[in-house]
């Protein structure tokens, strides 16, 4: 198979701008590629969706899925990041792994397969807002399209090895209350100090329930905030709590468990970013298996978590390389992601 038409996709997708929000080129450019391979396609929002050619209603669904939207490029980049540069068989880019590598494998394992007859349906998302998690991203196509979705393949840079399951999100924001007063005269509660209690029973707090494949919970404090002036104690201290939830607790669970332990008043962002996964002994764990492919359990959170059916998140690429500086994939990666998508699709029976 010549990838040399989707590593020229995939620099083109780097030289576009495409914040989360703001890729309606990207998916303009997508869309534009799989109509010059006579391969009808449909938009919701910046959501890209084609449908192999012999789609037929009664048969079990796959979605390809992966997203072009990408982060605000940051400080310390050597190259330019919308260059989308060739460099020794290296890509440079922005977006180039995340998660740009895994969705041109994707486009053209779906390419290979538009034209065979199949036991099963292939849709092709390619889709925007997943960085932000935004509500017109791949959640709005699963809700509007009425596909009978039996599988989903989440493509990100895990380096062709498979997330079975994916670690749950639950992010609070929680607000302690004092008394203010002037710091001189030592009047007031001081709502930093009990944040400080709070703060500290998160951090020594131990999630006993240990799970085979997602590890632990975690909880960790990533936002603080008070004050207004040196010499006034603050009435209010406010921080924010991430935690990353293994499949044996529910996100009510956390939230219940952290209520009984502090002080503060507990406001979760979401209840929905649930753990995701399938199955170990899913015929498409064992295809993955047989081609070599490890298993995991993914502490971050995708598109995986949108879908109601089982998933597996696999891509070329490595996931540390994401959202750095001079972030790149290799060209050999992008072509052996493409060959064990097809591996993997090929004759499987779900």
């Amino acid at each position: 198979m010549d990838i040399t038409p989707y590593i020229k996709l995939l620099q083109s997708l780097v030289r576009i701008p495409s914040f989360s929000g703001e890729e309606s080129e990207t998916a303009n450019l997508i869309q534009d590629f799989l109509e010059q391979f006579d391969i009808p396609t449909e938009r919701i929002y910046n959501n890209i969706i084609a449908r192999n050619k012999h789609f037929n209603d009664e048969y079990p669904t796959i979605i390809l899925n992966s997203h072009h939207d990408t982060v605000k490029v940051g400080n310390g980049w050597t190259r330019d990041p919308l260059g989308g540069e060739i460099d020794n068989g290296i890509l440079y880019g922005r977006g180039s792994n995340d998660a740009g590598g895994a969705l041109v494998s994707l486009i053209a394992a779906f390419c290979y397969f538009y034209e065979l007859s199949t036991s099963y349906n292939l849709v092709l998302v390619a889709s925007g807002e997943e960085e932000n998690f935004g509500s017109k991203g791949v959640s709005s196509v699963l809700k509007q399209s009425g596909f009978n979705t039996s599988l989903g393949i989440i493509g990100e840079p895990t380096q062709m090895n498979m997330a079975i399951a994916e670690k749950g999100l639950i992010v609070i924001d929680a607000l302690v209350s004092g008394k203010s007063g002037h710091a001189a005269r030592d009047k007031g509660v001081n709502a930093i100090y009990l944040a400080t209690n709070d703060i500290n029973w998160i951090r020594d707090y131990k999630w006993t329930k240990k799970s085979d494949i997602l590890d632990s919970t975690k909880a960790t404090i990533t936002q603080i905030s008070a004050g207004s002036l040196h010499n006034v104690i603050p009435d209010e201290c406010s921080f924010v709590i991430d935690c990353r939830v293994n499949e044996l607790y529910t996100l009510e669970d956390v939230l219940s468990f952290l209520n009984e332990g502090t002080e503060a008043v507990l406001t979760p962002r979401s209840l929905k970013w649930r753990p995701s996964g399938l199955q170990k002994d899913h015929p498409i764990v064992l295809r993955g298996r047989a081609l070599g492919r490890e298993t995991f359990g993914s502490p971050t959170l995708s598109d995986q978590v949108h879908f109601k059916c089982p998933t597996i998140k696999i891509g070329p690429g490595k996931s540390e390389r994401s959202h750095t500086a001079d972030e790149f994939i290799q060209v050999s990666e992008i072509e052996q992601g493409i060959k064990i998508y097809i591996d993997l699709l090929t004759d499987l029976k779900i």
